[in-house]
């Protein structure tokens, strides 16, 4: 049976809000998304195991350490300078190439890409065992055997990048699992399914070849990240052909997402990829409060049949997907999809 992992400490982060549009909106990526899709996790007689301690090396190996020291102070700096209670950033910098920032505000700036990443005190606590579940559930397959695994992580990772948190993200969960699974084997592939563009996860190994990245999501000229994500972003250097891009049209459905999944599996599969990464956002879903694709349960559940019928070794790591009446089927059917047709220990 698929072993799945998560942590109670990732239901302490409570981001307020952020703004969209130019107004203060609530931010949804909130505790009861985890909640919800363990209710689903439960249905499909999963038990969840608490992940074990391993120390913050493997995020090390992800994610600068000026950054990591970051988002364990900031929070503490901030309320010397007199802050909020949440730190959120006011300024950014044109580039990244200058001094560091002494001052708080000018440290937020540097590392908190957009508003939807306000850091509290229990921010780091959160984000940190989001990361030891996803590492959890890596090393459940390296180094046990096993067929597959699921991370239900919370708070997300994929659109955080070496040094700057964005989208919800704060640690890349998805590419700290790669990174494990890259101690083992020598090529691994990260495919990508969220509504949104992998760009952290894209900016971390874009200059690599030995971990293939693939993203389907909707258009970014219309939609969040906006600046990455586009079809013609191809790698650089070693990973020059090495990362593949597939934007899709708002309100693309279930033929036209099945379509570019079958797309990056042929891809996967001329990389001969050893394992591979999911990062399972199900906020393509039609119900979901961002509505952006209109992917419906039954959708998830032909996704997850074809990714199902990857040979190799495979973690699931839990992306988006958002509060909807849809959210725990969707993940249901994703999963039972995955399990019909893998090979070895079905669920």
């Amino acid at each position: 049976m698929m072993h799945a992992y998560f942590s109670d400490d990732q239901l302490r982060h409570h981001g307020k809000t952020f703004i969209v549009a130019g107004e203060k909106k609530p931010i949804p990526e909130v505790p009861e998304r985890a909640e919800i899709l363990r209710g689903a996790v439960g249905r499909l007689g999963l038990d969840l195991h608490a992940p074990s301690d391993a120390g913050l090396a493997p995020i090390a190996a992800i994610h600068d350490a000026q950054y990591l020291n970051f988002l364990q102070t900031i929070h503490d700096e901030w309320q010397d300078v007199g802050g909020a209670e949440q730190v959120i950033p006011n300024i950014h910098p044109f580039d990244r190439t200058g001094p560091y920032p002494r001052h708080p505000a000018g440290k937020a700036g540097f590392h908190l890409g957009d508003t939807s990443c306000p850091v509290s005190p229990t921010t780091w606590h959160s984000a940190y065992a989001s990361a030891q579940t996803a590492i959890a559930a890596a090393r459940h397959v390296r180094d046990q055997g096993a067929k597959t695994a699921y991370a239900l992580c919370r708070p997300p990772g994929h659109h955080a990048s070496g040094n700057i948190a964005g989208g919800f993200c704060y640690l890349n969960n998805s590419a700290i699992a790669a990174e494990e699974l890259r101690r083992k084997y020598d090529r691994v592939a990260i495919l990508d399914v969220d509504l949104h563009h992998g760009n952290g996860t894209q900016h971390i190994f874009y200059d690599r070849s030995d971990v293939m990245t693939l993203s389907i999501h909707a258009d970014p000229m219309d939609f969040y990240p906006f600046y990455w994500g586009h079809a013609e972003e191809a790698g650089a250097q070693d990973g020059l052909g090495f990362n593949h891009n597939q934007p899709l049209p708002l309100g693309s459905g279930d033929a036209v997402f099945l379509d570019a999944l079958d797309r990056a599996l042929a891809r996967i599969d001329d990389f001969a990829a050893d394992a591979v990464v999911i990062a399972l956002g199900l906020d393509a879903s039609r119900d979901d409060p961002f509505g952006g694709l209109t992917v419906s349960p039954d959708g998830f559940a032909r996704i997850g049949e074809k990714i199902g019928t990857l040979s190799c070794p495979t973690v699931l790591v839990q992306e988006g997907g958002y509060v909807s009446e849809t959210l725990a089927e969707n993940l249901y059917q994703f999963i039972s999809g995955f399990g019909a047709t893998t090979k070895t220990n079905p669920i």
